[in-house]
């Protein structure tokens, strides 16, 4: 009876692993990305979502529109289904001018017509990275800034220093030619 029950469970495990559909994508930053997923064509809702955004989604599906109303603000105007009309059960995601802030496992939930709760179709696991000869982000940009800055303003001392310097000798020249 234990080992019945034993590969029984295992059984189901294994049926659960195997109808969610897991990838790995890299990407570049600023590059379009879909996220694929395929579910019933009987779907009432549709969540992508993504563990370390809390509650918040990253798009969401629901009674024939998408809703905005609690997604990450940083997805608002940037995701949208591939195929709006969802046929043959396609709800695959596209995710525009993806950036490293993207990075991270996406999960494709639905809920079928007559059914409760949101069933994990596909997962996800999404890393950008920046394109070759990418020189850095705005951090890197801060140090040339801060560096050209530094730059400026030692050549400003300098140049004030020798403007003293010649302005003291001019006025000492002045001083000796008046006795």
């Amino acid at each position: 009876m234990v080992v019945f029950l034993g590969w029984t469970l295992l059984s189901v495990c294994l049926l659960v692993s195997a109808s969610q559909d897991q990838k790995n994508i890299t990407a570049e930053s600023g590059q379009n990305v879909t996220l694929t997923c395929r579910a019933p064509n009987n779907i009432r809702t549709v969540e992508w979502s993504r563990a370390d955004l809390g509650e918040k989604y990253v798009f969401l599906y629901r009674d024939g529109r998408k809703t905005t109303v609690n997604q990450h603000p940083s997805f608002k105007d940037r995701v949208d289904l591939q195929d709006k009309q969802m046929k043959d059960g396609g709800v695959s995601l596209i995710l525009n001018n993806v950036t490293i802030n993207d990075t991270g496992t996406y999960k494709c939930r639905v809920v079928e017509t007559g059914t409760l709760g949101l069933k994990p179709i596909s997962i996800i696991s999404l890393s950008v990275v920046d394109p070759p000869g990418h020189t850095g982000g705005p951090e890197k940009d801060g140090h040339v800034g801060l560096i050209v800055g530094l730059l400026v303003s030692g050549v400003l001392i300098v140049a004030a220093f020798a403007g003293f310097v010649i302005y003291r000798k001019h006025k000492g020249e002045k001083s000796q030619g008046s006795h």
